[in-house]
């Protein structure tokens, strides 16, 4: 075992009286240690009810002849970081999660790890951690919250964010806004939509490091999440007995397959972020051209909240990610000879059914015959821009517009708020890329104020948006204008062209001037030139390669 050279022989005489200190029996020593990764905190929704999961998944380690030893990860709340300085933060504690468990992982020797995210960061900081380590591991994630429910409609916290511009345009008053702050989220779990975390846990089924129902099965229903926890831990034994790691799980196909599911589901953006970054971390390479590839051939099935009424206890009820695999075997989009933490993605598939066909629709009746998520490139983004297309009012996919441009966020939502945007502008957001930023602030205040006053207006950023941000909103424009990309170069008043079926994010702006604005450009001043984020601009790359540090 592993562990063993932190367990046996002369030599670890004082590490075992260290274990003995904690309570560990010699018999507790003679098993594999499986180290239990808790993600629990205070001040994370979907991370409040860990402590009970990370119970669960101990008693199955146990049970099954192993040692589970906990130790926990940092968490932080994207809501609650949400359109100030702290949002500068959560990408790049991606970063500081992946490291924090290498550092454990190694320095005490675990024989395997169970994984125990929720929401945005963490699940693929964990991820990395699994590919980087390649110990045998499994995720568990804490579940999606329930839906709110207001006046007879279910409600979530990207509703209270669209709230706001409701309140500035006057359609909503004080005493609403309150009344339904108490009622949008009803308690634990990641938010209850298709955003970045609820994505990302799904996508952990289908990348096989979860087990069926890791993304959909609700917090709420406490019992079937323990009963997934406890499986869980019996699985990492058997992984390690059998000696599977992380990458043999997390091949270029099983990306392939997540690919095709995140395109069939029109998940977050965040996920063409996290997807590349995890793949680095396993070895492998997921270029932007292989996202347009998939969804080009894809189809869009489901209708989940931002883009539709649906949440995730609607999905888990329809069948789950499980059905949307077997739906998509019917393009041949899904390779089901690929391993998962039990047995192959076809095995895992095979008596899956569409159990309500509103929620999860047939191939042969796609909301698209093509993926949620976009790649647009031009001469504004030559390598790349993303954008959740399904998530896009039809009038807006071809569009045209005079920009109106913002070296921060901040600027952006006192321009917005303060009446100066206009139907026909181009919104753009620039210097808030990895580097830029520091730490591509999500821009879920600007999309939801634009939203919530009825703008139809366009947004473009070097930074990215929330998985609970909708319309004509795109994001992960490459190279960021702190590296002298196009972005930094735009003037006010010059025209944009954005055609989403064509795939094209153009500047009106002939190549003669474009190059003599290039030639005028300097770049500015950090933001930030102190601490973890000034170390993290330094390191960090482009979004096109998924944020990764190099």
């Amino acid at each position: 075992m592993r562990s063993d050279i932190v367990k046996k022989g002369a030599t670890r005489s004082a590490h075992r009286t260290l274990f003995h200190a904690m309570g560990y029996s010699n018999e507790d020593l003679a098993k594999p240690m499986i180290g239990i990764v808790n993600s629990f905190n205070e001040i994370v929704p979907g991370h409040m009810h860990l402590r009970e999961i990370a119970e669960a998944v101990k008693l199955g380690v146990a049970a099954a002849g192993g040692t589970p030893v906990e130790f926990p990860a940092i968490a932080i709340c994207d809501g609650i970081a949400m359109g100030h300085m702290g949002m500068k933060y959560p990408l790049a504690s991606r970063e500081l999660i992946c490291d924090s468990i290498e550092a454990m992982a190694n320095a005490h020797a675990f024989d395997g790890l169970v994984l125990i995210p929720n929401c945005d960061k963490i699940v693929p900081g964990m991820l990395m951690a699994a590919g980087r380590l390649n110990i045998p591991a499994v995720v568990v994630s804490g579940g999606p919250m329930l839906a709110g429910r207001w006046k007879g409609k279910n409600i979530s916290v990207s509703t209270m964010f669209e709230a706001a511009g409701k309140f500035e345009a006057g359609e909503l008053s004080a005493e609403e806004m309150e009344q339904m702050e108490f009622h949008a989220c009803p308690g634990c779990g990641s938010c209850a939509g298709l955003f970045t975390a609820n994505t990302m846990n799904s996508l952990t089924e289908v990348l096989g490091m979860g087990l069926p129902g890791n993304g959909t099965i609700p917090a709420a229903y406490f019992g079937r999440r323990r009963m997934l926890a406890k499986k869980a831990g019996e699985v990492i034994l058997d992984l390690v007995r059998r000696d599977i790691k992380p990458r043999d799980i997390m091949t270029l196909d099983a990306f392939k397959n997540a690919i095709a599911v995140d395109m069939a589901i029109g998940g977050s953006t965040n996920t063409v972020l996290h997807l590349p970054a995890i793949a680095h971390e396993a070895g492998l390479d997921l270029p932007l051209d292989l996202f347009d590839e998939i969804s080009r051939r894809a189809r869009y099935i489901t209708k989940m909240s931002p883009g539709g009424t649906y949440h995730m206890q609607d999905l888990d009820e329809a069948g789950g990610i499980s059905a949307i695999m077997k739906e998509l075997t019917k393009l041949g989009l899904i390779h089901t000879d690929c391993l998962t933490v039990t047995g192959t993605i076809g095995e895992r598939i095979e008596h899956a059914e569409i159990e309500n066909h509103e929620v999860i629709h047939s191939v042969d009746n796609a909301y698209m015959n093509k993926g949620g998520i976009a790649i647009l490139k031009g001469n504004l983004a030559p390598h790349g821009a993303v954008i959740k297309e399904s998530a896009v009012d039809p009038d807006l996919l071809v569009y045209e517009g005079t920009a109106k441009c913002f070296d921060s966020e901040e600027s952006a939502i006192k321009a917005i708020t303060g009446g100066k945007i206009h139907e026909g502008d181009v919104v753009v957001i620039r210097y808030e890329g990895p580097k830029g930023g520091p730490g591509m602030r999500e821009m879920l205040n600007p999309t939801a104020v634009i939203t919530g006053m009825g703008l139809k207006v366009a947004l473009l950023t070097d930074g990215r948006f929330s998985g609970a941000s909708r319309g004509a909103c795109i994001g992960h424009i490459s190279p960021e204008a702190m590296e002298g990309g196009p972005i930094g170069l735009i003037h006010d008043g010059d025209r944009i062209s954005i055609d989403i079926p064509q795939r094209k994010l153009e500047l009106l702006v002939s190549d003669e001037e474009l190059e003599k604005r290039r030639k005028e450009w300097k770049q500015p001043e950090p933001k930030v030139k102190t601490g973890y984020l000034s170390r993290y601009a330094r390191l960090v790359t482009s979004a096109n390669t998924g944020a990764v540090l190099k």
